[in-house]
Formats: C-alpha cells, sequence, structure tokens
C-alpha cells in the first residue's frame, strides 16, 4: 500500500517535472539550445505566486496566472537580450551565455531580496486525506497532478491547433523554408520561449505550494532534473517531455520507498547516463517523429 501511495506522490512530483521539462524540449526542438537559464525562470515564478498570495492577498489561481504572465515576459525578455544576438554563434557560445544568464537570474534576486527562504501559506490549497482501499492519498496531490494534466493538454491545443503552434513546427522543421512561406521566426522563437517559460512559472507555484519552501537557488536542481527528464523522453518532443516527467519522478518515489531517500538526487543523473549510454536519441527519439 505504502509503495501505491509513493507511486501517486511520484506522478505529481513528475508532473511538475514535466512541466518546467516542457520548456527545455519546446527551444531545443526550435533552435537547438539548452536553455539553463530555464529552471532559474522556474525559481522566479515560485516567488511571484509567494508574494501574490501573501502581500497580494490572492488565492491560488490568480497567483498561477501571474506567475505564468510574468514569466512569460521574462523569457521573452532573456530570449530577445541574451539569446537572438548568438542566433548564428557557435553552439558552445550559446551554452556558455545561457550559465551566465542562470547565475545572473540566481544572484540577482539575492541582490534584490537576501538568500534566505521563505514558506508558502500552507493552507493555500486544501489539504484532505482522502482514503481508498486502504490507501490515503493526499488531496493535493491530486489537485497538482490535475492542473499539471490541464496544462499540458492546453499545450498540446496550442501546438496542434492554433495558428503560433503551426508555425513553431514549421520553423521546428526547417527554419529557412519556413521564413520563405512568410512566418516569422523571430516571432516564433518568442512565442515558443514565452509558453515554455510560463509553464516554468506554473510549476513554481505548484512546487511552492506542494513543497512549501522555497530560495533563490531552488531552481538548479529540478531545472537539472527537468532536463534528465527532457532527455529521458526524447530532447526536442513535447510527448516524450511528458513522459519523461512522470517516470522520473515516479521513479525517485519508489527509491525512497525502498528506503534509499538518501539516493532520490542522484538517480536523476544515473537515469542520465543509462539513456545516454544505452538510448541516446531518448525513449520516444527513434519511432516517434512528431517533434515540436
Amino acid at each position: 500500500m505504502e509503495i501505491i501511495q509513493q507511486l501517486v506522490n511520484g506522478i505529481s512530483l513528475g508532473s511538475i517535472y514535466a512541466l518546467i521539462a516542457l520548456g527545455y524540449t519546446m527551444v531545443y526542438g526550435i533552435v537547438k539550445l539548452i536553455n539553463f537559464a530555464h529552471g532559474d525562470v522556474f525559481m522566479i515564478g515560485s516567488f511571484i505566486g509567494f508574494y501574490s498570495i501573501t502581500f497580494l492577498h490572492l488565492g491560488f489561481f490568480p497567483a498561477l496566472i501571474i506567475s505564468m504572465v510574468v514569466c512569460a515576459i521574462l523569457g521573452v525578455v532573456i530570449e530577445r537580450i541574451a539569446y537572438k544576438p548568438l542566433r548564428n554563434a557557435t553552439r558552445i557560445a550559446a551554452l556558455i551565455t545561457a550559465i551566465g544568464v542562470s547565475l545572473l537570474i540566481e544572484y540577482g534576486m539575492i541582490y534584490l531580496r537576501g538568500a534566505q527562504p521563505e514558506a508558502y501559506p500552507i493552507n493555500t490549497l486544501p489539504s484532505k486525506s482522502i482514503h481508498i482501499l486502504g490507501i490515503t492519498i493526499n488531496s493535493q496531490s491530486l489537485f497538482i497532478l490535475g492542473i499539471s494534466i490541464v496544462l499540458m493538454i492546453v499545450l498540446q491545443f496550442i501546438v496542434h491547433k492554433t495558428k503560433t503552434g503551426k508555425a513553431m513546427r514549421a520553423v521546428s522543421h526547417d527554419a529557412e523554408a519556413a521564413k520563405l512561406m512568410g512566418i516569422s521566426v523571430d516571432r516564433t522563437i518568442s512565442a515558443t520561449f514565452a509558453i515554455g517559460s510560463a509553464l516554468a512559472g506554473a510549476a513554481g507555484v505548484i512546487f511552492g505550494t506542494y513543497y512549501i519552501k522555497i530560495e533563490p537557488l531552488m531552481g538548479l536542481i529540478p531545472g537539472i532534473k527537468a532536463f534528465v527528464a527532457a532527455v529521458l523522453g526524447g530532447i526536442g518532443i513535447i510527448p516524450g517531455a511528458m513522459v519523461g516527467g512522470l517516470l522520473l519522478g515516479v521513479i525517485e518515489s519508489l527509491v525512497s520507498a525502498f528506503g534509499y531517500s538518501l539516493w532520490r538526487d542522484g538517480v536523476a543523473f544515473i537515469v542520465l547516463i543509462l539513456i545516454l549510454i544505452f538510448r541516446p536519441s531518448g525513449l520516444f527519439g527513434k519511432n516517434f517523429k512528431e517533434k515540436v
């Protein structure tokens, strides 16, 4: 029974990883860039949600929306200032820039507000124990999973049913041909950063609500784990990021359930090493053709 409870917890945690991983995989699918500042956008989102709830006295959903909007704007600003000038530069230059942006956001946040952690109000979401067949499930876990699934469905709708989504898929397939067809590549890339950053902001609010404690360097580990999730599913493939995030969350929870909680953070890197050795293209990499 405990294993089943851990599976539920793992799926909830994995849904957070999946939301962050979607930003990695969308950006990589279009501009072939690993945006290592993405985890820090997640951190900014958690603080925006915290201040919206504690200082503006808003509820969870208004705080979630505000965080997504602010992080979307931040994602576009980062793309326009840091990455757009390097569009034709070497990949190592873009990678170093991404790391520099990450450090700038982290220590800029520490400069502005200090390094002390904050705690989300414990009553942000209703917390009730649901008993089913001897299994106790926290209502927050189900609530978080439901919100994450809704956001993923909305993303799939945007990518497959909207003009912006069609432009994103066209640019991902062939940017030069898309430009000849009248698609604004720069605008499409900015839209991709905006959508991915908005999802990271939502993940930040969900994370803070569920795990309570937040601090300026909190984006490092979840960001790396989300990157592992994206690689696990197949970097550049949206459904792969979703599945990879969920799988990674379940694996971590099962490791804890069997008494190896000290290995919880390390298991992500073990998964990364194994996937790079045995299936570098990811679980969906070879047979799943539909990319961003």
